[in-house]
């Protein structure tokens, strides 16, 4: 493994050969740690192993830093892609704020790391592909194309994802036990000072979380959850990253773009204002329609899009916010208004990630303030959780997703994390509520089904 830290960079060579789709847990099992994978609406589903190069950062420069390594890495390439999908990218993330992975359970997860796989299984519109790198001293273009001839042949005798049903998955693990970060009586007074600074002027919003911290029944069965995720959140963007081969993942399934950049054309979504689920479809639209009418929520969203806008407007040419709308996932609704921006010019998609980060759905107004009393009330760190995890490429385009739905797990446990956002109006039951809402996406994956 290569880490890129200075000039002149290590060359780098990447072949890419069409193959037959492999199941994914299969393909998931055989691939050795670190693995990664991406997944979106309108993005290929990665599957990525091992490390080829990897960049690291720490402080408040990491944004700068990561970028500044990957266009390094980039300027040596030798790539043979054979489709756009299965380019080489770097996959990885930031945390929420500078000493975010101090305490337990981040100890493993720097405040930036991306890494360049070296073998990377893309699940496109056009077929699947392998795709190999290779950086420095193992950046030989024939010992590569052999490799490639390797993996393919060990990914092929994994079978195809047609031959593998959802009844082979091992089962939930279920959970021994829990604890909590933060009592009832904790979080109302948490709560009630918070909203105390808003009315007082000193705040406009801040978004305050909880951490669950579950003890596993049996072993975290990784690709299955995955699977799972994907079957039940099509419409999120879907991550897993493992900081080494330790044993620890952080994995999510979140609603909540951060950016998209192809070219000059960027999109993003403010995403704010919660509500539960119907049991029938009439007391589903009867939710729906009172979060639309409902003032708090109303306000709090209106906050995050015109606080987004504001941030790409140094960037944009022109902006096109789209209608407000419910947007429906399987446990709760969001109030969700999409964003276009066409930019003045040409942009590294991480310049926009750090001027967008964090947004208001997960930081606050002032952010300055809101960040300060997100430290000063959390009794646990963020890490990785609520902040930006997606990919960049080599024309500094990329995608980034808001980490939130989000756990932290090892094979015995799991820390799960979720946040409301809190203003004027805000009751601290409800706001209570909200947060045992929003861990169910992950929690309804370990709970066993008996």
């Amino acid at each position: 493994m290569e880490r890129v830290r200075s000039s002149p960079a290590p060359p780098l060579v990447s072949r890419t050969t069409g193959i037959d789709a492999p199941a994914f847990a299969a393909a998931f099992d055989a691939l050795p740690a670190p693995r990664m994978t991406w997944n979106a609406p309108d993005d290929a589903l990665v599957l990525a192993s091992g490390e080829a190069a990897t960049l690291t950062a720490d402080g408040p420069d990491r944004f700068a830093e990561i970028r500044a390594g990957a266009d390094e890495l980039f300027d040596s390439g030798d790539v043979h892609a054979g489709t756009e999908a299965a380019r080489p990218r770097l996959f990885g993330g930031f945390a929420f704020h500078e000493g975010g992975c101090d305490g337990d359970p981040w100890e493993p997860f720097p405040e930036a790391r991306f890494v360049l796989p070296r073998v990377q299984v893309t699940f496109a519109d056009n077929g699947a592909w392998l795709t190999v790198n290779a950086v420095g001293a193992e950046a030989d273009p024939d010992a590569v194309e052999a490799r490639l001839a390797e993996e393919r042949d060990r990914l092929a005798g994994l079978g195809e994802a047609s031959d593998v049903s959802a009844a082979d998955r091992p089962p939930r693990p279920g959970i021994a036990a829990t604890r909590r970060t933060t009592s009832r009586e904790a979080w109302r007074e948490s709560v009630e000072a918070a909203v105390d600074r808003i009315r007082g002027g000193d705040l406009r919003k801040v978004v305050l979380a909880q951490a669950l911290e579950a003890d596993l029944a049996a072993t975290f069965p990784r690709a299955a959850t995955l699977d799972r995720l994907a079957e039940k959140y099509p419409d999120c963007h879907r991550y897993y990253f493992e900081p080494d081969a330790g044993g620890s993942a952080f994995f999510g399934a979140t609603p909540e773009r951060l950016v998209a950049l192809r070219g000059r054309t960027v999109e993003t979504d403010a995403l704010a204002g919660t509500t539960g689920r119907g049991e029938t479809p009439a007391e589903d639209e009867w939710l729906a329609q009172e979060l639309l009418d409902d003032d708090k929520n109303v306000h709090e969203h209106e906050l995050v899009a015109d606080t987004v806008r504001e941030q790409l407007e140094p960037f944009a040419a022109s902006i096109s916010p789209g209608e407000r709308r419910v947007r429906r996932l399987a446990t709760v609704q969001h109030l969700h208004t999409p964003i276009t921006a066409e930019l003045s010019a040409d942009r590294h998609v991480l310049e926009l990630v750090e001027a967008l980060h964090p947004t208001p759905a997960v930081g606050g107004l002032p952010p300055d303030r809101a960040l300060e009393t997100i430290h000063d009330t959390e009794p646990f760190d963020r890490g990785w959780y609520a902040a930006p995890v997606g990919w960049i490429d080599a024309a500094g385009n990329g995608a980034f997703a808001v980490a939130i739905r989000s756990a932290v797990a090892t094979p015995r446990r799991a820390t799960l994390f979720a946040g409301v956002g809190l203003v004027a109006d805000s009751d601290p039951d409800l706001e209570w509520d909200e947060v045992q809402l929003k861990y169910r996406p992950i929690l309804d994956e370990l709970e066993d089904e008996g």
